[in-house]
């Protein structure tokens, strides 16, 4: 059959533009596809690093009257009092810098299991003590209950890590959580009532620094939001 020249061309080009169109919806959809990953780990961190924040300013404010009920000084500060089973807060920058992105989650995961159960055996310890002068209770479980709400937080944030390793290594499989009675070594515990109010304040002084570091992590983590959040001391 005869074809005119214009007619053919048109033809061919009306094929090579829906061959173009068709191309160019498979590519998008497979750029869509390739993302979608990338989206859900950025969502992921953005909310720990937000849910981090939050709790960092709970436990300010936690510190606060914790200081003001069991030490009597609201201003109270002693930064040369440490305790050897918490998370070591001092880090090489550059090995920091470069730690992979399952090291970092792996290290979060054990350093807010230990945070955790360092709270649960102070607040079991306040508890007792609750027991013993009824006269000082309401105060004191106020203390408790915040420390709860912490407990609760962190849960969380552990939970998030522990999904997010397990999508990166199948192999993982999140431990039991530890007892509040090997929370700290017979060897540390205070001697006296006044050491074993410091200890407290020592725990959460230290769980304010560490969510710094932290919430520092999970920004990394989340290349999207490197831009948008300075790395700010404070």
């Amino acid at each position: 059959m005869y074809i005119h020249y214009s007619v053919y061309v048109c033809l061919m080009t009306m094929t090579v533009w829906k061959a173009l169109f068709l191309l160019f919806c498979m590519l998008d959809c497979m750029e869509q596809s390739a993302s979608l990953p990338v989206a859900q780990t950025n969502s992921l961190y953005l909310n720990c690093f937000k849910h981090t924040r939050s709790t960092r300013t709970r436990v300010q404010q936690l510190l606060g009257k914790y200081k003001e009920q069991q030490l009597g000084n609201g201003q109270f500060e002693d930064r040369s009092r440490h305790l050897k089973d918490l998370p070591s807060l001092s880090t090489e920058f550059y090995r920091w810098i470069n730690l992979t992105e399952w090291e970092r989650l792996h290290a979060a995961f054990w350093d807010m299991q230990t945070y955790w159960n360092m709270l649960e055996w102070k607040r079991i310890q306040l508890e007792n003590e609750e027991k013993d002068q009824k006269m000082v209770q309401e105060a004191r479980t106020t203390l408790t209950q915040n420390i709860r709400h912490i407990q609760l937080d962190l849960r969380d944030l552990i939970s998030q890590v522990s999904t997010q390793m397990s999508s990166l290594r199948n192999s993982w499989i999140r431990p039991a959580a530890a007892t509040a009675q090997t929370a700290l070594n017979p060897a540390s515990r205070s001697r006296t009532v006044w050491d074993s109010r410091v200890e407290g304040y020592i725990i959460l002084r230290d769980l304010d620094l560490y969510l710094t570091k932290l919430a520092r992590d999970f920004l990394l983590l989340a290349p999207h939001m490197i831009s948008e959040q300075p790395l700010t001391h404070h």
